[in-house]
């Protein structure tokens, strides 16, 4: 159970981390209300995974989830440059969050 909240939180971290990026300095009501639901839930679901995982395996996953999914929004949705060597230090970082998960 603490491996399917800690994936569900790393992916809330993309939310609040775009959200972020788009409330423009917390001036748009919307996104920061988004940024603000989405980093509480984000925080909560890692304080409850880490109850029983390992802090920094737990944390390295969660960064990397967040990491990962942000970069891909960008990349899909706001036109963050895509390239062959950026793609392929994204499939490292899936790898070694894979591996991390493999480990424990």
């Amino acid at each position: 159970m603490a491996w399917i909240v800690l994936v569900i939180s790393g992916m809330l971290e993309a939310v609040w981390a775009t959200a972020l990026g788009k409330s423009e300095g917390f001036s748009r009501v919307v996104p920061t209300v988004i940024f603000g639901v989405g980093l509480v839930a984000s925080m909560g679901g890692l304080a409850f995974a880490l109850r029983t995982l390992p802090v920094g395996t737990g944390y390295a996953v969660w960064v990397g989830i967040g990491a990962v999914l942000t970069v891909t929004y960008a990349m899909i949705f706001d036109g963050e440059p895509v390239s062959a060597l950026k793609l392929l230090f994204l499939a490292g970082i899936v790898g070694c969050v894979v591996g991390l998960k493999v480990l424990h």
